[in-house]
């Protein structure tokens, strides 16, 4: 039986739960709210009734009967609110509006620079908000939490900005707070990794499942998805697989200052010095993808080479871990017949036969629109917790 904060008179939170249990189905009727919460028949009805007046819930039609007349099925209603989601990455950033079921309303994409710093990129991004809102009919008042991924490290808890090595003036900043100051919602912030597997999870229906996404772009990251929960570790730092160490012949300086991680080492980034090291036009990780898909040998032995020191890494995690599912993502992921071949290769050959009996390996389903698609579940995953529920909730009352 659960306990509705029955110590407290906050009514509003009361109604909150409720709403939540009936998201997290499990229940759908009146009578199961009764039995689960262990509140009088008439107390549900009374706010069962409130929320439908207040169109927070819907009826779903009726339920199957137990002897008497069918219940009616309870639902949040989609409708009641929206969330908004960004992914801002080092030059583009993706932007979407979604009904609180997630179903996506509009979606864009655009160019800008996050190296520009907080004090440009947040006003931007809090104008073309608003700018997508009023183009669909919606209002600030309709927002119901905010999703949003950086490319750089997060202190999840407080959605702060944690010395991010691409986004140069942002270590520090407390993006919620800056966000809030125009959406006063709750506004939740994570690396662009974590909300690419967080995407991919939801969005494939991934159930039950452990899964490592691994982004292979300008840098390499990984997020680490539990049971459709991210693992961010005590400070939000878990899954930083770039910066663990590899085994080479000629020692290179990482930009953390210490040598030979798997990013220096494998990242778009690093082949691209490598490649314009022995004369080749290349500066990022597109370009790398641009020769390999054209043929060019050493970009495609590199990247081969690549794939193995991913492969080396990942072969420990799964040892360690013993995920179901690997995703490639990133902007070298397109290079399947090199770099997801060296890595499976790698991995079956140095990982425990039982860690890869059920493993599968595989690029994104999604490509670039992983990381809003997260963005999106990590929105309407917030929006849905039982305070913030009970919050707006409070507020529609005190408006109708």
């Amino acid at each position: 039986m659960l306990s509705l904060m029955s110590d407290t008179n906050d009514g509003y939170l009361e109604l909150g739960q409720l709403v939540a249990l009936i998201v997290q189905e499990k229940t759908t009727t009146r009578a199961d709210l009764a039995r689960l919460t262990g509140l009088a028949r008439s107390t549900i009805s009374q706010r069962v009734d409130q929320l439908l007046n207040l169109e927070v819930l819907v009826g779903a039609g009726a339920g199957p009967s137990s002897g008497g007349r069918r219940p009616t099925l309870l639902t949040l209603n989609p409708a009641a609110g929206i969330v908004l989601a960004a992914d801002l990455g080092a030059t583009h950033a993706r932007l979407a509006m979604a009904t609180l079921s997630g179903q996506i309303e509009a979606e864009h994409g655009m160019d800008i620079d996050i190296a520009e710093g907080p004090d440009v990129v947040l006003p931007w991004l809090m104008d073309r908000f608003a700018e997508m809102l009023d183009e669909n009919g919606r209002s600030p008042r309709d927002v119901r939490a905010i999703g949003m991924g950086v490319p750089g490290p997060v202190e999840f808890l407080t959605g702060t900005v944690v010395q991010p090595p691409i986004m140069p003036g942002w270590d520090g900043v407390i993006i919620p707070d800056v966000l809030c100051k125009q959406f006063d919602v709750p506004v939740l912030v994570d690396n662009d990794v974590n909300i690419m597997g967080l995407g991919e999870y939801w969005s494939r229906g991934l159930r039950d499942e452990q899964v490592l996404f691994v982004k292979v772009g300008t840098g390499i990251g990984c997020g680490i998805v539990t049971n459709g929960q991210v693992h961010h570790g005590a400070d939000g730092a878990a899954g930083d697989i770039g910066h663990v160490r590899v085994t080479v012949e000629t020692d290179v300086l990482c930009s953390c200052g210490n040598l030979n991680c798997l990013e220096s080492l494998a990242s778009g980034s690093a082949l691209a010095r490598q490649l314009a090291s022995e004369g080749l036009e290349a500066k990022n990780a597109m370009d790398v993808v641009r020769l390999s898909q054209a043929g060019d040998a050493k970009a495609l032995r590199l990247v081969r080479v690549a794939g193995q020191r991913i492969g080396e890494v990942l072969a420990s995690l799964v040892n360690f871990y013993n995920p179901s599912r690997i995703i490639l993502g990133g902007a070298l992921a397109g290079l399947h017949d090199n770099l997801l071949a060296g890595i499976r290769a790698v991995v079956y050959e140095r990982a425990l036969p039982l860690a890869t009996r059920r493993l599968t390996i595989e690029t994104s389903a999604f490509g670039h629109r992983s990381a809003v698609l997260g963005a999106t579940i990590l929105g309407t995953h917030g929006a849905l917790t039982p305070g913030n529920i009970s919050d707006w909730v409070r507020n529609e009352s005190a408006s109708s």
